[in-house]
This record gives C-alpha cells, structure tokens and sequence, in this order.
C-alpha cells in the first residue's frame, strides 16, 4: 500500500455518519477486507452513534487500479468516556469517492491533516505548569 500524502488529488478529509461508516462496515466484510472492525456488534460496542471524521491514510492499486483506500476513522467511544478513538478501515473506491470533503481549502485541509496525525500519536489532557 502506498501512502497519501495531503497534496495527493486523491488525499480527503471528509465528516460521515454514523450509518455511513456501518455500510462501509458491510462493504469491507463483504469483500472479505481485513482491515475493518471483526464484527457490526464489535463496531457498535466501540463506536458512538454520532458522526465522525475519516481521512485518506493509504491507497491499495493492483494492476495500476486502486482496489481500496484505508483510512482513519477518529470517532467518539461508546463507553460513555469523554475520549475519542482512532482506528482504520479500508473502503471501495467508489464509495470514498462519493464521500462529501471538508478538505477542500488548503489551509483547511493542512490543519485537519495536522490534527489526525496527532490523534494517531496520541491525545491527552495535560496540566499547565
């Protein structure tokens, strides 16, 4: 898999529902992709039923075809805590395409780029000194 790199023209941060990221769930199971949640049940056990945020990470081509885009998903936990999670999923490039960008700005899309790549890293309150 190749990395995206934010001046990539495939390169997108889009805000998607929850509904959404379930149907995309159904997608990567169907195609047998292992780089989703192992089950719907493990997906809602993790997952809050709001929206999200998701951003292009890599890009799947075989043959000089993209087979599949995998992507951050940064969501709020459904424990109840106040933390996020961020976590991968590979999606069909047709449906990654029809996802709605909030990217389109480049500052815009810098800063959100910048602001996954800290969640990657690891978030945490931290106390002023």
């Amino acid at each position: 898999m190749a990395m995206i790199n934010s001046s990539d023209p495939d390169f997108r941060i889009c805000q998607i529902g929850f509904d959404t990221l379930l149907e995309i769930q159904v997608e990567a199971e169907v195609r047998g992709w292992g780089t989703r949640w192992s089950s719907m049940e493990a997906l809602r056990s993790q997952v809050k039923e709001e929206a999200l945020f998701l951003q292009a990470l890599m890009r799947e081509e075989r043959g000089g075809v993209v087979r599949s885009y995998r992507c951050l998903v940064v969501f709020s936990r459904a424990d109840g805590a106040d933390a996020g999670g961020v976590a991968t999923i590979d999606i069909d490039p047709a449906r990654y395409e029809s996802l709605s960008r909030l990217d389109r700005d480049p500052d815009v899309r810098g800063a959100l780029a910048r602001m996954f790549s800290l969640a990657m890293g690891g978030i945490s309150m931290v106390s002023k000194k």
